[in-house]
């Protein structure tokens, strides 16, 4: 016995009731990664800018500002940057740098707290902090925004 038009059609709308919010939820998903792929290039990007900056001007405010700057749609503060200048001999212990010198490490870390748009997915993964961080060699000298070498003051 074949079943009637209206059985099949019944079976059809059960179908789609089941599938669609997983549909849905993959679609948004897809939506999340892609906010997550975008916020992990764009902090790095961040850090290699401010970190461009660290080498030929010392100045936090000045490197902070371009890592914000650089951080478009973000909503970064500058908590979220930090600056650390090491010897070359000891790049991995921080503040070995204790008077910035040309060729000290000049570490920029940029940190962002991402948060997907998803209840549901944010329940899943919860929050995950993104990490972009860079070294650089210090090439100038210039501490003070308003000499007439420094870069950021001219």
């Amino acid at each position: 016995m074949r079943p009637s038009h209206r059985a099949a059609r019944g079976q059809t709308v059960v179908e789609v009731a089941l599938i669609l919010p997983i549909f849905v939820l993959l679609l948004v998903g897809i939506f999340d990664l892609g906010r997550a792929v975008y916020a992990s290039s764009t902090i790095n990007n961040a850090a290699r800018e401010a970190g461009r900056l660290a080498i030929v001007d010392q100045t936090l405010v000045q490197i902070q500002a371009e890592a914000i700057k650089q951080s478009v749609a973000l909503g970064l503060t500058a908590s979220d940057v930090s600056v650390d200048y090491r010897e070359a001999k000891t790049p991995n212990r921080s503040s070995s740098c204790a008077t910035v010198i040309i060729g000290c490490i000049a570490d920029v870390r940029v940190t962002y707290t991402f948060t997907a748009a998803t209840p549901l997915i944010d329940l899943l993964v919860g929050h995950i902090t993104l990490v972009g961080e860079t070294k650089f060699a210090v090439e100038a000298i210039c501490v003070e925004p308003t000499q007439a070498a420094c870069p950021a003051g001219s």
